[in-house]
């Protein structure tokens, strides 16, 4: 199959089309705005439904609603509108409903600005609404990648009951790449014989809920639900480890940033630098293990965490490498976007082992 040059956000929708999405509720926001417009075009094309929500909090109410009758059903956002997303996205959860979530980050507190940021990772990864429960959040760092992710998020939220999100970021939503819509091996995947499709007598009557009124009943339910999140740690946590063989200091970054940090890499290498690269491409679950397994190594002196926020996936990669080696941050926020010079110094600075790096 041929390759076709596409904005991000235009390869999300016709991604999520291909993976058999037939229905998209959302509200404008930028820079995600291309999602929704291409859906709008596309959808009435396939059979499938578009519709702008008169809010962001009704959008999410609507995916809760064609996840609870088994449809694939997606909507995105930028971080203020996922942020109203939040009860919706609970109630989802609570309700083990499958569905995706796009946000494509821009930067903040408040309304902020809408350059490129990734300071929405607590918010993804730790549960942005209330109560106890997971997303799994998949981190792309390129078109192809998110191509991929898409298509690959809906299966994973059909296989186990669970919201997926694709955090992406503005400058990977409005830049442009050749992309190509490969043909993939579908998993095998539960029937959906729990979704709401209509009543006739012949099986039990479908409950689409996240109330539980009994204390006991709801620690029950959150106890099966986290034993299935035990599950996809296991069977879903996907990282890719760069040039970390040798390495003296090991930068994690993920998304756009990654590729910033590559530049940075090869920089270094050609003053004498070895460093690698940790890349979680699952944020949640997070590849824990790649960075207890590196942290070990006598080869490594410290970690370096990049990111586009004042520093929030670092406390998870100082908690992974358990004190065995120093973890320290680079990062730029508002929108700001770090460069390949500047990240080679602070890989420079750790290098000659000065800890104010």
């Amino acid at each position: 199959m041929s390759k076709v040059l596409m904005k991000g956000n235009e390869a999300i929708a016709e991604a999520a089309i291909q993976a058999g999405c037939r229905y998209f509720f959302g509200y404008p926001i930028t820079p995600q705005n291309e999602i929704p417009a291409y859906m709008a075009k596309r959808l009435p094309q396939v059979g499938g439904c578009f519709l702008q929500a008169e809010s962001e909090v009704a959008a999410i109410n609507m995916v809760y609603g064609a996840a609870g009758a088994g449809a694939r059903v997606m909507t995105s956002s930028s971080s203020p509108g996922i942020s109203l997303k939040q009860e919706g996205i609970s109630y989802i959860a609570g309700a083990e409903l499958p569905c995706l979530i796009v946000n494509i980050v821009r930067g903040g507190p408040g309304l902020g600005g809408i350059q490129p940021a990734q300071s929405d990772y607590f918010q993804a990864v730790k549960g942005g609404g209330h109560g106890d429960y997971h997303l799994v959040v998949l981190a792309p760092s390129s078109i192809q990648e998110m191509v991929d992710l898409v298509q690959e998020g809906f299966d994973i939220a059909d296989q186990y009951r669970n919201p997926v999100m694709i955090l992406g970021d503005g400058m990977l939503g409005q830049m442009m790449e050749p992309v190509e819509f490969k043909e993939r091996t579908p998993r095998q995947l539960p029937p959906k014989d729990w979704a709401a499709t209509g009543w006739r007598g012949d099986r039990p009557r479908a409950v689409i809920n996240s109330l539980i009124i009994d204390p006991q009943a709801l620690e029950d339910h959150v106890r099966r639900i986290y034993k299935k999140y035990e599950y996809i740690k296991a069977n879903e946590t996907r990282v890719e480890c760069y040039n970390c063989d040798g390495a003296e200091i090991i930068v994690a970054a993920y998304g756009v940033t990654a590729r910033i940090v590559k530049s940075a890499i090869e920089m270094a290498a050609r003053e004498g630098i070895r460093a690698g690269l940790i890349r979680p491409i699952t944020l949640w679950p997070f590849p824990t293990e790649a960075f207890a397994m590196w942290s070990e190594k006598d080869h490594v002196k410290a970690f370096l965490t990049v990111e586009m926020s004042m520093g929030q996936m670092v406390e998870d990669v100082t908690l992974a490498a358990g004190g065995r080696k120093p973890s320290h941050f680079y990062g730029r926020t508002g929108g700001m976007v770090p460069n390949p010079s500047d990240i080679l110094s602070e890989i420079k600075k750790l290098a000659r082992g000065d800890n104010n790096g």
